[in-house]
């Protein structure tokens, strides 16, 4: 049987990306598990280190736009991202925030979720790169039931047959029955009960102040987060550097790093590659015999 081929794409070229993504394909734990093949900019060593520019962006973009086509055509089992600059990605005039919004246009995905998965917490964030002002408004009940199904659904492929997710409350104290806030009765409870009523092991909302630590302690395998830094500042505060950002609800397997561009240790030869590491041997493992491009 062969070893699944992962397709590691550069990132900002200006960033930590190319080097990370390098000492990934050339990682013995790398190599014993698949065929690495690296993406980058053919032109990257004309871009300075460090430095933010539009066409670094575009260059970042083009090369995740030729994986995805060699993913969506089974050329490449899966994908594994290095960081992109999401100011460079404005700068050059693509309209995405990043990555995960990216991938749902390149796929024609309908609904996607950011996961961050590490070996004691699991998140997925129910908005993404919002403002924070934006967040009540942008959770709704149909899209938060989206986002725990597809939670459901797809966390079996980690490893986890039967999930137990939790989900957290949008205010303090998820709201202590409207003293806080509304969306807990109005939004998050309904779109819990709903999906229980389907036959999803889901609970909540409860207090962001206390579910990851539940989590993290084992009574849940998952938590759902309202908004980004609700989610990520848990994630990294146990597991920065061996946590992976999966997007859910992709036709393709896409793993990525839990951090960004660096520039300010860019070009040094500093850059840590552990999560690029661990984001190619998850690729690997989501896209072997048991992942989706083997049944296709």
């Amino acid at each position: 049987m062969r070893k699944p081929r992962i397709a590691i794409t550069a990132g900002d070229p200006a960033g930590i990306g190319p080097e990370i993504a390098a000492a990934a394909a050339g990682a013995p734990r790398v190599l014993d598990v698949c065929e690495p093949i690296v993406y980058a900019a053919p032109d990257a060593g004309r871009f300075a280190a460090g430095v933010l520019c539009g066409e670094a962006g575009r260059a970042a973009y083009d090369t995740i736009v030729r994986a995805v086509d060699d993913a969506l055509h089974r050329r490449v089992d899966a994908i594994a991202t290095a960081p992109v600059n999401k100011e460079a990605f404005r700068l050059a005039g693509l309209p995405w925030s990043g990555h995960t919004d990216l991938l749902a246009h390149l796929t024609g995905a309908p609904h996607v979720a950011m996961m961050f998965d590490s070996p004691s917490l699991r998140v997925v964030l129910a908005t993404v790169h919002i403002p924070l002002a934006e967040v009540p408004r942008a959770i709704t009940r149909p899209s938060l039931e989206a986002t725990i199904e597809l939670a459901a659904r797809e966390l079996p492929r980690l490893g986890v047959a039967t999930p137990r997710l939790a989900v957290a409350g949008l205010n303090p104290h998820a709201s202590e029955h409207g003293l806080f806030g509304h969306e807990e009765e109005t939004i998050i409870a309904p779109a819990v009960a709903a999906c229980r009523a389907r036959g999803i092991n889901v609970c909540g909302p409860f207090p962001g102040d206390t579910v990851f630590l539940r989590a993290h302690r084992g009574e849940f395998d998952l938590v759902v987060a309202c908004y980004h830094d609700q989610g990520l500042i848990p994630v990294k505060l146990v597991a920065f550097g061996e946590a992976v950002n999966v997007t859910l609800g992709l036709p393709i397997v896409r793993t990525s790093v839990d951090h960004g561009t660096a520039f300010d240790i860019a070009g040094r030869g500093v850059a840590n590659p552990d999560s690029m590491i661990a984001a190619v041997l998850l690729a690997a493992k989501l896209a072997g015999p048991e992942g989706p491009a083997a049944r296709t």
